[in-house]
């Protein structure tokens, strides 16, 4: 491994070393983790606090309406849980004839909420605390206001301007009329009440209970087909989690239906590369991970599916390490290559990360989809909704594609790090199709590069977008980028 100094970006930010620690994006929401472990609680207990307030700080990438992964390391081993919601039963092909894709807003893209169920599976098997407990400052937040934060200002203003005509949107997310500002005092007391009646009930308001009727009323109301029944058959599952190795690491995801495992390709094709003879800003080695991205995300793209629809092509074809060898076998190192997705068989989201004292770690993913979601606020609740259905294809080809009770693709997911069946980071990013490339880049510069967790966020990113576009920082040097 080689070992980078830590004066190779400018940046006066350092990493910051504790027995209990949590990492997230709002100082908030990071302070009612740290809260719960200052009352005894664990890393779970403190990983549930940080969603639950980020629900209501950040609305702009999550809510009581979005869906969530986890990873967890309890200790002695690791687990893996998906928490996403599913298509309604009444969502057949014939929904949506005459689309070429699949609505991006409204009601027509909204799956089951899947988070809250999430926060309770991870509370049921390994919590300490009370549950209502762990809802405390989510309620106290929503109930009594917070400043509006800088950046949460500027994507409610471009939230605001997409979604002001979606039913029950303006009512609850601009009052007086408009998206509230930096430092505004923003408070939600009907999400403080739908909070507590969670709490209350162990998440089973939500979805069979009173904020379930208020759900489904709204949705008969605009016609969608979201039911009483699909919100009761709705559970979180205990998934585990699939790997790649590189070197003496592994690293892990959560099965499909997300998009880990095209980080998991990605680094399984850099294996039959030379990066390992390369220094992390040479321009060799950013060419040989964007390419060997690129093509994990296509294949991800046509193959990547609720794994009981993966029939023709599985989980295990896509990371066989022949085919892995035989798509690195596709990049020039000369120049990049629009690549189309293989043949491996023949025929708006808010990421935290938990460590405790004990050696517990939680990675941690929860998100609306876009930003606020479909745009969808049930009256009376502060719920809004995630637009995940947009996620399905209208590709009859596709296993991918739309059908009832039917996960749809996912790209929100959160990662770890193993070495020789120890725990070696909880870690995650944030943005779309960002995300199983930044697991990449930190994957490759902390444990074959030797940069600390810092250096490895400070580093200029890339992102493999459509055909041969990258989009680059602004922090990336010019000779870097240039063709």
């Amino acid at each position: 491994m080689q070992v980078i100094s830590h004066h190779a970006y400018s940046s006066r930010r350092s990493a910051i070393l504790a027995r209990n620690v949590v990492a997230t994006s709002q100082p908030l929401a990071a302070q009612a983790g740290l809260g719960m472990l200052a009352r005894g609680g664990n890393a779970v207990d403190a990983a549930i606090a940080t969603a639950a307030t980020l629900c209501v700080v950040e609305p702009t990438g999550n809510g009581l309406g979005a869906d969530a992964f986890a990873i967890l390391w309890d200790g002695t081993q690791l687990h893996g849980l998906n928490a996403s919601g599913r298509a309604p039963a009444g969502w057949g092909p014939d929904r949506f004839a005459g689309l070429q894709k699949m609505p991006f807003w409204g009601w027509e893209a909204v799956t089951v909420p899947g988070a809250v169920s999430g926060w309770v599976a991870l509370w049921e098997k390994f919590g300490s605390l009370p549950f209502e407990t762990l809802l405390e400052p989510a309620i106290s937040y929503a109930e009594n206001g917070f400043a509006v934060s800088p950046v949460i200002a500027d994507l409610w203003a471009r939230g605001a301007a997409q979604l002001a005509n979606q039913p029950g949107f303006a009512d609850v997310f601009m009052p007086n009329g408009a998206a509230p500002k930096a430092g505004q005092w923003f408070t939600n007391p009907a999400l403080g009440h739908s909070l507590r009646r969670i709490a209350q009930t162990t998440g089973a308001a939500f979805y069979t209970g009173d904020l379930a009727e208020k759900i489904v009323d709204f949705a008969k109301m605009h016609g969608a087909a979201l039911s009483m029944q699909d919100l009761a058959d709705h559970h979180a599952d205990w998934c585990g989690t699939i790997s790649q190795q590189f070197d003496d690491v592994s690293m892990h995801e959560i099965p499909p239906n997300g998009q880990g495992i095209a980080a998991l390709m990605g680094l399984g094709i850099l294996n039959h590369t030379g990066i390992r003879d390369l220094h992390p800003d040479d321009p060799q080695a950013l060419h040989l991970q964007i390419e060997a991205m690129k093509l994990a995300l296509r294949d991800a793209e046509t193959y990547v599916a609720d794994p009981a629809h993966m029939g023709h092509v599985s989980s295990e074809d896509l990371l066989d390490p022949s085919y892995l060898k035989a798509r690195a076998q596709l990049i020039s190192p000369r120049q990049a290559t629009n690549f189309g997705a293989g043949a491996p068989k023949r025929g708006g989201t808010v990421y935290l990360s938990v460590g405790d004292s004990a050696g517990r770690m939680v990675s941690f993913i929860q998100s609306n989809y876009a930003g606020f979601g479909a745009g969808v606020v049930v009256p009376g609740t502060g719920i809004h909704l995630q637009n995940r259905g947009a996620g399905f294809s209208l590709d009859p080809n596709s296993q991918n594609y739309v059908g009832p009770r039917k996960r749809p693709f996912h790209t929100i997911i959160p990662g770890f790090l193993m070495r020789n069946g120890a725990p070696l980071a909880s870690f995650g990013v944030m943005g779309g199709p960002m995300q199983a490339q930044g697991h990449v880049h930190m994957t490759l510069r902390t444990q074959l590069w030797g940069q600390d967790v810092q250096q490895a966020i400070d580093a200029p990113r890339w992102r493999a977008t459509e055909g041969l576009g990258v989009a680059v920082e602004t922090s990336m040097p010019q000779r870097w980028a240039t063709p």
